[in-house]
């Protein structure tokens, strides 16, 4: 059936992103494809980023891997970051996916049913998951990774960077020969002296820049349209969508398209009065609130019709700008698109 809302996901565009992070980092990139990656299908771009060459992969929960494992086959070493909890070690056992240990309990899990290949977080001082570096295990057997998370990678001249860094190459000492993941997306990008053994980017392969800003090395992935349902004049005085949220104050041009909240579009796109659209080669504002279903776009002075297409982002609106124009972050606007906006690839 006909969608009139779509993200489209250009794979050639991520094996570029792909590329582009082994060569900045000088180092195997191991992909994040975790939240069905990152919303744009975990199965289809860690298909593609296979075939590239990668063969490591990281998810956030346990769900995630076996649906991963089934897509990929037996070739993939597949990591949970979440680890393991009670009788989910079993399962991750059986089918030969990896916890990502981070506390004791975890590791007396995986310990009762046999243990296995597994990963170690150190906690370097974000304070989510992972052992204090003061807390962690002696070596232990099936011990093949060893990780931390960056807190501000996407913050170059932020201190706690390199506290992090030397926490982490201090407290490793401990696992000589296990390899070693500390930089994600941004921390790529910080120099040599925090990549250690390999990396393990998430957003930079899905089109985010490694400052929360659009980055000419990082090309689009992700490009969600919709379509225009209906186009009206709207006589100065006169108001659009609820609320009022904007009143004409000369008469205006006014495309209602096929997008909203219920589709994962970031409602405060129409309440910050910033939000942008791409249209007929123009950038053209929201008017008023984001609705449930559809939002409405300035078209005055444009021979828009029923059925054309506008971007809310993608090559022509990059999705750090949209992140930006809504107040939040690239990874909210691509994990926010909802299941009803059918997912298309090319490539």
């Amino acid at each position: 059936m006909h969608a009139p809302a779509r993200l489209t996901v250009d794979l050639n565009a991520l094996a570029r992103n792909y590329q582009t992070l082994g060569r900045v980092s000088g180092l195997p990139v191991q992909p994040v494809v975790k939240a069905d990656g990152y919303g744009l299908g975990a199965a289809a771009v860690a298909t593609r980023l296979m075939a590239e060459g990668a063969r490591t992969f990281f998810v956030a929960r346990g769900t995630e891997g076996i649906a991963l494992r089934e897509a990929l086959g037996p070739e993939a070493v597949i990591y949970v970051l979440d680890g393991c909890h009670g009788d989910q070690a079993a399962t991750l056992k059986a089918a030969g996916i990896r916890p990502v240990i981070n506390h004791g309990q975890q590791q007396a899990a995986w310990t009762a049913v046999g243990g296995g290949p597994c990963g170690l977080q150190i906690d370097t001082g974000m304070n989510r998951l992972g052992f204090r570096p003061e807390d962690a295990p002696e070596p232990f057997e099936g011990l093949e990774l060893v990780m931390t998370h960056l807190a501000c990678a996407d913050e170059p001249s932020e201190p706690m960077n390199t506290r992090q860094r030397d926490a982490f190459a201090a407290a490793t000492l401990k696992y000589p020969g296990v390899t070693r993941s500390f930089a994600n997306s941004s921390g790529c990008f910080l120099g040599p002296e925090f990549r250690f053994d390999v990396v393990r980017p998430g957003i930079g392969l899905y089109g985010g820049g490694p400052e929360a800003k659009a980055d000419p090395r990082i090309a689009a992935v992700a490009t969600l349209t919709a379509e225009v349902l209906q186009t009206r004049d709207v006589p100065a005085g006169e108001s659009v969508g609820y609320s009022r949220g904007f009143i004409a104050e000369t008469p205006v041009r006014v495309a209602t398209c096929a997008t909203g909240y219920a589709d994962g579009l970031i409602r405060a796109t129409g309440t910050s009065g910033s939000g942008q659209v791409w249209v007929h080669g123009e950038t053209r504002r929201i008017l008023g609130r984001v609705s449930m279903d559809v939002i409405a776009v300035d078209i005055t002075g444009l021979d828009v019709a029923v059925g054309d297409s506008i971007e809310l982002f993608g090559a022509n609106r990059l999705v750090d700008d949209a992140a930006k124009a809504a107040g939040t972050i690239s990874y909210e606007m691509l994990t926010s698109v909802m299941p009803r906006v059918p997912r298309a690839y090319i490539g």
